[in-house]
């Protein structure tokens, strides 16, 4: 009996190491190479000029309430955890940019972009959405995003009320260069607040989607839209490219499209560079994980914001979430190196001083970029060249 329990134990032991082995291999083998050097999107992958701080707050809207949800009965305010990054010792005018997380995520999804960001200059605010994020009572909802929007704007009026002691940082916000950038349904809460005719901020002077939904959004609903970005991934298994992003550049009048072949949605987030960069597909290890969130077979976002009278559409065509067939992907850390210098790109080629320099960043997102990297390609607007 002893000498059995011993070759069992000695049997599990060598499994668990060969197992250890397999995995420590995959690591090592999933580290992905830096972008090229002396590359111009090396340059630009690197740190900003200035030093990253972060701060933590907790911000109340009581002139909202926090709708019931599952056993949570509600609440009558809307309460925000907050991070602010922003550069340490520059005391120019910063620009602003508000994160929006995805469903069951954080506000720490957008990490990589919100440091890179604040090296080069700007304040981005990220909160954790009071019933979409992954902590919330009675369980992530998607219904809530119809609030949002609203959200954001109390975001944007809190950031640039900061003053005094209560400002972190030095120099002031410039309320003439405010953005928002979202992931997933991030991203479509950001649409909803750059571009929705009864939802919108006006403050809003230029918005990035990354992996949105936008196949609910017409031509006429982008009429007074400022500057828009998509940025998706044709290997995404959650937000259907094809129905999604292609068809986004031929309904904006200003921005475009950067698509990333073979990039995932969940290779968007910031936690896809750690123990997820070992699968295939991120996105497949969150779906096996969390089908019952993702199992809609109708449209969920259809008649939520509006009908066409607004310019919101009725799909013909929906793919379900995790429904498609495997796609050869890119590594989640080269996804992001890359998102990383559009967004920034983007945002400068807005809100630089410098006329030459925001020309610059321009032909960096439309031309150098795609040159650069055979999975990026580069769609303009309809409305312009």
């Amino acid at each position: 009996m002893r000498r059995t329990v011993r070759i069992v134990l000695k049997a599990t032991v060598v499994v668990v190491l060969l197992l250890l082995l397999t995995l420590a291999i995959a690591w090592i083998r999933s580290v992905p190479a830096p972008l090229p050097a002396g590359s111009e999107s090396a340059a630009r992958r690197a740190p900003g000029a200035h030093a990253v701080g972060k701060v933590d707050l907790e911000w109340v809207d009581p002139s909202r309430p926090t709708a019931a949800n599952g056993d949570f009965a509600g609440a009558p305010e809307r309460r925000f955890a907050v991070t602010l990054w922003f550069p340490q010792a520059d005391a120019a005018a910063h620009p602003l940019l508000v994160y929006s997380h995805g469903f069951m995520s954080n506000r720490h999804g957008g990490k990589y972009l919100a440091e890179h960001l604040a090296s080069r200059g700007y304040v981005v605010v990220a909160a954790d959405f009071p019933l979409s994020n992954g902590d919330a009572p009675g369980g992530a909802s998607f219904a809530d995003v119809v609030n949002q929007p609203a959200d954001v704007r109390f975001l944007i009026d809190q950031a640039l009320a900061l003053e005094g002691d209560a400002r972190p940082f030095p120099g002031e916000l410039d309320a003439a260069r405010v953005g928002a950038l979202g992931l997933s349904l991030g991203g479509l809460t950001t649409t909803l607040v750059a571009a929705h005719p009864e939802m919108r901020d006006p403050r809003i002077k230029a918005a990035v989607s990354i992996a949105g939904p936008g196949d609910i959004f017409g031509r006429d609903y982008f009429a007074a839209a400022p500057p828009f970005l998509m940025i998706a991934g044709t290997a995404d298994e959650i937000v259907d490219y094809d129905e999604n992003a292609a068809p986004i550049p031929a309904r904006l009048r200003e921005g475009g499209l950067l698509t990333i072949a073979g990039a995932t949605h969940v290779g968007f987030t910031h936690v896809a560079t750690g123990f997820l960069r070992v699968f295939s597909s991120a996105d497949a290890f969150i779906c096996s994980l969390s089908k019952d969130n993702f199992e809609a077979r109708v449209h969920p976002f259809v008649g939520r914001f509006g009908g066409p009278e607004l310019g919101l559409l009725e799909p013909q065509e929906f793919t379900p979430a995790c429904t498609k067939e495997l796609a050869a992907t890119v590594t989640p850390r080269r996804q992001q190196d890359l998102t990383a210098v559009a967004v920034h790109a983007f945002f400068a080629s807005r809100f630089d001083a410098d006329e030459g320099a925001r020309a610059d960043h321009r032909r960096f997102l439309r031309e150098t970029l795609p040159a650069e990297f055979d999975e990026v390609s580069f769609t303009p607007a309809a409305g312009q060249p």
